[in-house]
């Protein structure tokens, strides 16, 4: 069964850090592409970050550049995402997304991914 499964959302204050976890099973997420997405409520789905699991590279939205890291480990079939320096605006429901092909120009389009994450839930409040 093809699955993608994250974890490690939760209430933070701000300024804080969470680590989001998204486990791939039952393909390998080796030359995908790979991005978090996020959902705040009343607020259309917007992409965060996106890397192409090809060269590595990676493409932050401009709100989260230089808090937010994404990251894979190959040897776990998992990706991560590192947010440090949360603000209270980073509250959303966040998703993995991977698609098949990491060439694509358009990796911050929810169309270029075929399979989604069920969501983790992140909150930053005092």
């Amino acid at each position: 069964q093809l699955q993608l499964v994250e974890s490690g959302g939760g209430l933070v204050q701000p300024g804080g850090s969470l680590r989001l976890s998204c486990a791939a099973s039952g393909f390998t997420l080796n030359y995908k592409l790979i991005a978090w997405f996020r959902q705040a409520p009343g607020k259309e789905r917007e992409a965060v970050s996106c890397i192409r699991n090809s060269r590595g590279t990676t493409n932050y939205a401009d709100s989260v550049k230089g808090r937010f890291t994404t990251s894979i480990d190959n040897a776990k079939n998992t990706v991560y995402l590192q947010m440090n320096s949360l603000k209270p605006e980073d509250t959303a429901v966040y998703y993995c997304a991977v698609g098949p092909n990491p060439f694509t120009l358009r990796c911050f389009e929810a169309g270029s991914y075929n399979y989604w994450g069920q969501g983790t839930q992140v909150t930053v409040s005092s």
